[in-house]
């Protein structure tokens, strides 16, 4: 009797994505060399109509017999409304199905955009014989249709692993006044995002899902990126878009917790479990210095060692178990 496949990890790391025009050669190659989580190999707006049949091949060729070792593999496709979208999907996944991790869906507006994709991907998979559901969806939120049904979209499909924002499409898709992308609009005094940044989150958090925030263009302005990128960390968003490997560095940091933060969430982990314990007392809630902990504390901590750990990071400190 065959075992039963490995169930898929949809929480991979994604602090930060990297977004490589699938007509480039020359950045492809580069990008296997950059120290991003995630990587996509983009086929919609970074290639050219007339680029995009034979950035297909160039795709499945460097998924093929490039060294993606750590990374996440993703290829962008086009959306549902374009004529280029059943052949990217069936181009690149018989190509190179077994060297890829996800597809990701543009201009997303409903759920039934993501029923078709993973009605395509099926058949492809078990025509090929490809494990069927391993190839997860992101699917990117671009316009106020697919803010609207986000929830709806999140539902759609257990393949489906983020709910990314584009804030680009989307500020023209509701007449936004500005030029600048992930940049406040003149005359608004608050911030003009919170609530979509948030309607992702919740419906995304809802079903188990990433939330990522997508591109910042203006690449020479790090410090700008980084306001952004941290307004994004601060809410619970799980990494952004890169555009420039000069961003890379600043998405691992500020998707990572610090040492500090990390260290303690690891500490109130180690000594929830101590104070509940026979040995602990069997506490609902104890003292950890000047700070008391509990079911609460537990769980808070669970998200920021989650995190550090999927990072990479090491612990400095260690839970003294206290003198009786």
């Amino acid at each position: 009797m065959t075992a039963p496949a490995a169930p898929v990890n949809r929480l991979r790391p994604r602090r930060s994505c990297l977004a490589v025009p699938g007509s480039n050669p020359r950045f492809l190659e580069k990008a296997q060399g950059l120290p991003a989580d995630q990587v996509f190999l983009d086929l919609e707006d970074a290639c050219a109509p007339l680029a995009k049949p034979e950035a297909r091949h160039t795709i499945v060729k460097f998924l093929n017999e490039g060294d993606w070792t750590g990374k996440t593999r993703v290829v962008r496709v086009n959306d549902w409304t374009t004529q280029w979208t059943y052949r990217d999907v069936v181009t690149v996944v018989e190509g190179a199905g077994q060297n890829l991790d996800c597809i990701m869906l543009p201009k997303v507006q409903d759920a039934q955009q993501v029923i078709a994709l993973d009605l395509l991907l099926t058949q492809i998979e078990k025509t090929m014989g490809f494990e069927v559901g391993k190839i997860g969806i992101e699917a990117q939120i671009e316009n106020a249709k697919g803010l609207v049904n986000v929830d709806e979209i999140a539902a759609a499909s257990p393949r489906v692993e983020t709910i990314i924002f584009g804030p680009a499409d989307f500020m023209a898709s509701i007449n936004m006044k500005s030029l600048v992308v992930g940049e406040q609009p003149p005359g608004y005094p608050a911030d003009a995002y919170h609530y979509i940044l948030m309607r992702i989150l919740m419906a995304a958090r809802m079903h188990n899902l990433q939330a990522i925030d997508g591109p910042y263009l203006q690449i020479r302005n790090s410090e700008g990126y980084r306001e952004v990128a941290q307004r994004a960390a601060a809410l619970g968003f799980d990494g952004k878009w890169v555009l420039h490997p000069d961003q890379v560095a600043s998405a691992n940091e500020i998707f990572s917790p610090s040492q500090d933060d990390f260290d303690h969430a690891e500490l109130i982990l180690d000594a929830y479990d101590y104070y509940t314990s026979e040995a602990g007392g069997k506490k609902g809630s104890a003292m950890l210095g000047d700070e008391m902990i509990d079911e609460a504390s537990r769980k808070m901590a669970l998200v920021i060692s989650g995190k550090g750990r999927a990072a990479g990071m090491q612990r400095t400190s260690k839970f003294e178990v206290p003198e009786a």
